[in-house]
């Protein structure tokens, strides 16, 4: 099969990616390992698996018949409804007959004699490619760390990441949660309403606040359909792709104690991801970022009873350095009586044994084992597929060795011609609302692409110098926020031998876009493009 364009996924982003180039003309197909659309939302089917972005901007932009034709049923929209949605998509804009279900790509090689991309599916089928555009996500690859005994155990085992399409019933049962992070936090209040008895294994607590979840009123679906104009222009040039902007314009610091408690209260009792908004330092300033912390450890302190649970709940590092998390009746889950804390730091997991696991301490007999233990971010999912740009190197040799990965805007990669990454390592991705990330990046892509054809381009690279240009730039962003300062899956410290890097562009979704814009109004700027017919070169 010989085609214009491959992508691989079928989520947000690929859904998107296959419907833009097949409406300019190019033959595009996607391929998905799943056996259905949804990508991440596919997967994650776990109890109380739930978007912290607002579902009415976790959604699609570029259509307002979609705007007008779908409608949302809660402030925050579970996995299911997410999925549905996409469904919905898949179906208004007819993309399944383009997409190749339970149809896995294990490797895309670059043909330097035929400027093609050859690619390999997992049941032998090869293809090629003038463009190779990966829509993997940045949270698919799912991680479990590599306990001894992990294949021995004989109660039942999951994953949050891959959770069966049935029903778990945890009634009478045993049931260890071993993960706070997200979706651990997630789930553990769901699945203790059910269990028999639930252990949660903590490693590092999460800093959690309230998400106040509540159904819409029909008025104000109707009020946002009407406006959603608006809406877009505010999110596409926002920090975060999110409504939400800073609450106070100042230093928490220029508050007096009395004012920043109520600051912080007003936007608890709010909910959503605002509360890393309540000032505008609180990312940049460990002093400011400290009366946040120490306000939410004041808020675990109200609400569970037990003060040496409380205390083992609070963490010690500086607030949203790692990813901050909404919860549902979190912290309230740990004085239900058939709920306990078990600290992994002190006490950590030497084994899982047939009958549950064991600690430095003591052993849990657990009938079922959930592995809330999170993924391989932002290069893990790539790095599932066997890439090779120009001469053979793979994108892994090419991001390995311990030096920092490096690509250009988070889209492309000097080396690999002709290859597109949405949501790519060092664009805003996960510190976004990520739907608004993925648009900007198809949309970009999509221009580009029809930009090569129409100025008869044969391929487009990234720059070596430009690459290197931009990665420092995303370095020193970075650095200057307390984001760097702390171990997280933010900078591959829950893989272990994972490169540290911090591969996430923190300047903002508006001013990116700003960067892209310019980029591509300078005739792609910072890229080698080859022509067709002279083979010129165009700096």
């Amino acid at each position: 099969m010989n085609l214009d364009a491959v992508v691989v996924g079928a989520g947000f982003s690929g859904l998107y990616m296959l419907f833009r180039l097949r409406e300019a003309g190019f033959s595009t197909r996607a391929f998905e390992a799943a056996a259905d659309v949804g990508g991440v939302w596919y997967a994650n089917r776990y109890p109380g698996a739930r978007c912290d972005s607002e579902s009415i901007i976790y959604n699609y932009t570029f259509s307002d018949e979609l705007i007008q034709e779908w409608t949302w049923n809660s402030r925050f929209p579970e996995q299911a409804e997410i999925l549905s949605y996409l469904n919905f998509v898949a179906d208004k804009l007819d993309l399944r007959r383009d997409i190749q279900f339970n149809t896995r790509i294990t490797s895309a090689h670059y043909d330097e004699v035929n400027n093609r991309w050859k690619i390999l599916t997992e049941d032998g089928v090869t293809l090629t490619a003038k463009y190779f555009i990966t829509g993997v996500g940045c949270l698919s690859a799912s991680n479990i760390p590599n306990f001894k005994g992990l294949d021995r155990f004989e109660g039942e085992a999951y994953h949050t990441g891959h959770w069966p399409h049935e029903k778990v019933d945890f009634s009478g049962k045993r049931v260890g949660v071993i993960g706070t992070g997200s979706s651990g936090i997630q789930a553990i209040p769901v699945i203790a309403q059910e269990a028999k008895h639930l252990t949660v294994f903590q490693r590092t607590p999460a800093f959690s606040t309230p998400a106040k979840n509540y159904r819409y009123d029909p008025d104000f679906i109707l009020q946002t359909k009407a406006n959603y104009n608006e809406i877009k222009e505010q999110i596409r040039w926002s920090k975060m792709g999110y409504l939400h902007t800073v609450v106070n314009d100042r230093s928490a610091l220029e508050d007096t104690p009395e004012e920043r408690h109520l600051a912080y209260e007003k936007v608890w009792e709010r909910g959503g991801l605002g509360f890393s908004q309540t000032y505008n330092d609180l990312l940049v300033n460990g002093e400011a970022n400290e009366t946040a912390s120490e306000f939410i450890r004041s808020k675990i302190d109200e609400i569970v009873k037990d003060p040496k649970v409380a205390e083992k709940l609070k963490p010690s590092y500086y607030y949203s350095a790692k990813r901050p998390v909404l919860d549902t009746n979190y912290y309230e889950t740990f004085n239900r009586e058939n709920v306990t804390l078990a600290d992994v730091k002190s006490a950590p997991i030497l084994e899982i044994t047939p009958n549950g696991l064991r600690t430095s301490e003591t052993e849990y007999e657990l009938d079922v084992i959930v592995f809330a233990t999170g993924y391989d971010a932002m290069t893990g999912p790539l790095f599932k597929i066997d890439i090779r740009g120009k001469d053979g190197v793979s994108l892994k040799e090419k991001w390995a060795n311990g030096t920092q990965t490096r690509t250009y805007l988070g889209i492309a990669n000097a080396g690999f011609p002709n290859m597109f990454m949405i949501t790519g390592p060092e664009s805003p991705s996960v510190l976004s609302n990520v739907p608004v990330s993925i648009e900007q990046h198809v949309e970009w892509i999509g221009d580009c692409i029809e930009y090569l054809r129409e100025h008869e381009v044969e391929t487009i690279e990234a720059k070596a110098e430009a690459e290197e240009a931009w990665s420092k730039h995303c370095k020193e962003l970075a650095d200057s926020t307390l984001l760097t300062k702390v171990d997280s899956w933010y900078t591959g410290a829950n893989i272990k031998d994972k490169p540290r890097g911090f591969l996430i562009y923190v300047g903002g979704v508006g001013e990116y876009r700003k960067i892209c814009d310019k980029v591509a109004a300078k005739g792609y700027e910072g890229f080698s493009l080859i022509h067709t017919s002279s083979k010129e070169t165009v700096s």
